[in-house]
């Protein structure tokens, strides 16, 4: 049962863990979550990986406990834990990186970076092999790296990350973590004094998300947590207006140069603060005006509240995190360098379309619809490329946010005019331009909050989000 606003109150660290755990008792033991940092290194000629700890986090592994192999097989890596003695399989899961998305950057053709990353898995009862894998061609896995773990070691680091980054909130409390989607809302760049301010802007991004099909109708299968660590002054960093903070999550715009793209590069921080918390899923909410946000696939997403589109950013963004769902749009300016083959991708909701007879939502697809399907592309292109010039302009002159705000509304009102009557409208085709290209791409619809500022996910992406929640609560 959903709880009444007024008792979602804030659960000190020390009592969620004891609840937490005897919940864990009244239907199966508590399980402790163990999670493996390393450095992963390279360029876009080599690729490193090296062990930096082993640690035991305070709150108890909130995923399912009776069932641990990943089924959805996304990701452009992914790991297995396998029992040292047996070789059986313990757990799996997809994931995307930082690195992944930084080596397709022209950056990676001229130097060599390092990022932190993570491995969370619920901890074993003996010597486990934790396996790395990655993508390679026709998306075959290729084993990237091997390091075995025993949970006795001496070193396994079972101290609580101090100081402790405050109380954690219920924010909708629907069942037992082990079978609910544990998502945490998680506040950068909040001073004491605004802790208020980051309940309201997570209450109503959470209202967005759960008006939105099909959260709205899988609400009950959430729990959602919020945590917010007081900020020694109020804001994200923005290098590009010279603009530095040491805000506690390490949130910052400007990532791979993108003036859009809040991400933080800090994962031990993210990660220490994260772990008082229940959580499968993270969303970062960033005390910001300027529009921004990001989406890495079971790392986390980040949405600046205070923006007007800041409704769409969120669901938006969550899709990438949640359900590795692929950017749909191809007029905006990225980071990443363009594809050089057409493999079909492992997205859910892009394609190829190498061979339509094996489209991968071709079941969805009705016999009078052609494909590839037509669309006003040329119309489109035209009027979006236009719309990216004035916000060019408008970002060099360093105008108002609100001048960036009226150019989004009136492109979504544009958007709305010629999707509504687009001639296979409401359909599931194959509408080409996808995945950042204009050309050998194709999605499924001819549009869908994944790419235009539509509020709504087309019947493919639907589709996928509902496969993700199903493989944590069935």
């Amino acid at each position: 049962m959903r709880l009444a606003a007024p008792i979602l109150a804030a659960v000190g660290l020390a009592g969620l863990a004891l609840a937490l755990h005897a919940q864990g008792t009244a239907t199966a033991p508590a399980v402790r979550t163990m999670r493996v940092d390393y450095f992963h290194t390279g360029s876009a000629t080599q690729e490193l990986f090296s062990l930096d700890r082993v640690v035991i986090e305070p709150a108890p592994w909130a995923g399912p406990r009776d069932r641990g192999e990943d089924v959805l097989r996304y990701g452009a890596y992914g790991f297995d834990v396998t029992d040292a003695a047996s070789g059986r399989l313990l757990y799996s899961r997809g994931f995307g990186s930082i690195y992944d998305e930084w080596a397709t950057t022209d950056e990676a053709a001229k130097v060599t970076r390092t990022f932190h990353e993570s491995l969370r898995f619920p901890a074993p009862s003996g010597p486990v092999d934790v396996k790395v894998r990655k993508r390679g061609p026709k998306n075959a896995w290729a084993t990237a790296w091997t390091t075995r773990v025993d949970p006795a070691d001496m070193f396994v680091d079972r101290a609580a990350p101090q100081p402790p980054p405050g109380e954690v909130l219920a924010l909708e409390r629907h069942g037992d973590p082990a079978t609910k989607v544990d998502l945490l809302l998680l506040g950068d760049g909040y001073t004491a004094a605004e802790r208020g301010k980051f309940e309201r802007d997570a209450r109503r991004l959470l209202d967005v998300l759960f008006a939105t099909s099909p959260f709205k109708e899988r609400r009950q299968d959430f729990n959602v947590w919020g945590l917010v660590p007081p900020a020694a002054e109020s804001g994200i960093a923005r290098p590009s207006l010279g603009e530095h903070r040491a805000n506690p999550v390490g949130s910052t715009y400007d990532a791979f140069g993108s003036e859009r793209y809040v991400l933080t590069f800090e994962n031990r921080r993210f990660r220490e603060l994260a772990s008082y918390a229940p959580y499968d899923v993270v969303e970062i909410v960033a005390n910001g005006r300027t529009y921004g946000g990001g989406g890495i696939y079971n790392l986390y997403s980040t949405v600046a509240a205070d923006n007007a589109f800041a409704p769409y950013v969120f669901v938006h963004e969550f899709g990438h995190h949640f359900a590795a769902l692929a950017d749909e749009y191809y007029t905006s300016p990225v980071a990443y360098l363009p594809s050089t083959a057409r493999a079909e991708p492992w997205e859910a909701n892009v394609t190829a379309l190498l061979d339509p007879a094996s489209l991968k939502w071709k079941d969805l697809v009705a016999p009078s619809t052609p494909l590839p399907t037509p669309w006003q592309k040329d119309a489109y292109e035209k009027r979006s490329r236009e719309a990216q010039a004035t916000r060019a302009e408008l970002r060099k002159q360093k105008r108002p946010e609100a001048e960036m705000e009226a150019l989004f509304a009136h492109e979504r009102t544009q958007d709305d005019t010629q999707f509504a009557a687009e001639q296979y409208a409401g359909k599931v085709g194959a509408f080409e331009g996808a995945r950042y290209e204009a050309r050998g791409y194709y999605r499924p619809a001819a549009n869908c909050i994944m790419f235009t500022r539509a509020d709504y996910f087309c019947e493919v992406c639907t589709r996928a989000l509902h496969g993700v929640i199903d493989s944590y609560v069935k």
